[in-house]
C-alpha cells in the first residue's frame, strides 16, 4: 500500500472517531416547561408517574421531555399522537428513574408499527409475530414498536407484561456492549454471580413448567432479563410474593422498590372537580382543564 494513501486513511478513520464522540456529547435539554396537556396524560395512562410524589413526578417530567427532544418517534404506516410519545418516553424513563444521568446513547428512533411484524419488519403476510424489537446492523440505533402493543401494556390492569418496558430494558442491557442479561452498568459487581444463578434456576422453572414468568423468558439470559424487568414494573406485590429472592435482586438492579409504590392499573379519568394534577390545590376546571372548559 503506498504510504500516503494509508496515512490519508488513518486521517479519515480519526476524523469520524472525532465526529461520532463530539455527536455522543450532544444532549439537547428540555429549555420550555412541560406542556400541561402532556401532565393529563401521563396522569390518565402511566400508573408508574401516579404513584411519585410531586418532586419524583417533577423529575420524571423532565426526563420524558429530554428523552422526547433526543429520539425521534415515527410512525409507519400509522398516525403517531403525544399519547403514542409520551408512552414510549415513560418507558424509556421507569426502568432507569433512579440513575438520573443515564442516558440512551444507542438510541436515535422509534418506530411504531400499527401491530404486529415479522422478522423482516413487514406489517403484512407470515409470520407476523413479533411486537418490539431493537435494531441491530443497518437497523443500528433504531427501536421497532407495535403502537397496539404500546398501548396496551399501559391498559391491562392485571398482566404481567409491557412490551416498550421489554425492548428498553433491552437497551439498557446492550449499553455495557454485550447483551447478554447481566446489565453490568446498572447493578454492583458483587451481584453478578447471584444474578447469573438466580437466572439459570429460574429459567429451570420455567422449563419444568413450575413458575407463572412468562414462558419467554425461559428462551435465554437476555429474553429472561427483560421478561422478569416487564413483571416486576408490571405487578411488583405479585412477584414479590411469589419470587421473593427476585424481587429483592432487581430492586438492587433498578434501585426502586416497587412493592411500595401505590400502582393503580386502571385508566384514571380526570373529572372537571378533582384536584388538578399538577398540584396547585385547584379544581381542574380552574387550573390546566380551564382550556377545555372554559373555551
Amino acid at each position: 500500500m503506498n504510504p500516503i494513501y494509508g496515512i490519508f486513511i488513518i486521517i479519515i478513520i480519526a476524523v469520524m472517531l472525532l465526529y461520532q464522540i463530539r455527536r455522543s456529547y450532544k444532549w439537547n435539554k428540555p429549555a420550555v416547561p412541560f406542556p400541561l396537556d402532556w401532565r393529563i396524560i401521563l396522569t390518565q395512562k402511566v400508573p408508574f408517574y401516579n404513584a411519585l410524589s410531586k418532586e419524583d413526578k417533577a423529575s420524571f417530567e423532565y426526563r420524558v421531555q429530554e428523552f422526547l427532544l433526543n429520539c425521534r418517534i415515527t410512525g409507519i404506516q400509522t398516525e403517531v399522537d403525544d399519547r403514542d410519545r409520551l408512552l414510549v418516553a415513560a418507558s424509556a424513563v421507569i426502568p432507569v428513574f433512579n440513575f438520573p444521568d443515564w442516558r440512551y446513547s444507542n438510541l436515535s428512533e422509534v418506530l411504531l408499527y400499527p401491530s404486529e411484524f415479522n422478522g423482516k419488519f413487514a406489517t403484512e403476510g407470515p409470520e407476523r409475530n413479533i411486537l418490539g424489537m431493537v435494531g441491530t446492523g443497518y437497523m443500528e440505533g433504531k427501536m421497532i414498536l407495535s403502537q397496539s402493543a404500546l398501548r396496551l401494556g399501559f391498559q391491562n390492569e392485571s398482566d404481567k407484561g409491557n412490551t416498550a418496558i421489554h425492548e428498553f430494558v433491552h437497551l439498557i442491557d446492550k449499553a455495557d456492549g454485550a447483551t447478554d442479561g447481566i446489565p453490568e452498568l446498572l447493578m454492583e459487581k458483587q451481584y453478578v454471580i447471584p444474578w447469573v444463578d438466580m437466572i439459570n434456576k429460574n429459567i429451570d422453572e420455567i422449563w419444568a413448567n413450575r413458575s407463572d414468568i412468562n414462558p419467554y423468558g425461559g428462551t435465554n439470559r437476555t429474553e429472561f432479563f427483560s421478561v422478569v424487568s416487564e413483571y416486576f414494573f408490571e405487578n411488583p406485590k405479585l412477584l414479590a410474593k411469589g419470587h421473593p429472592e427476585l424481587y429483592t435482586m432487581l430492586e438492587k438492579i433498578f434501585k426502586q422498590d416497587m412493592d411500595a409504590k401505590k400502582l393503580n392499573r386502571s385508566n384514571r379519568k380526570i373529572d372537571r372537580d378533582d384536584p388538578c394534577p399538577c398540584g396547585t390545590g385547584k379544581k381542574f376546571k380552574k387550573c390546566c382543564g380551564a382550556v377545555h372548559y372554559n373555551s
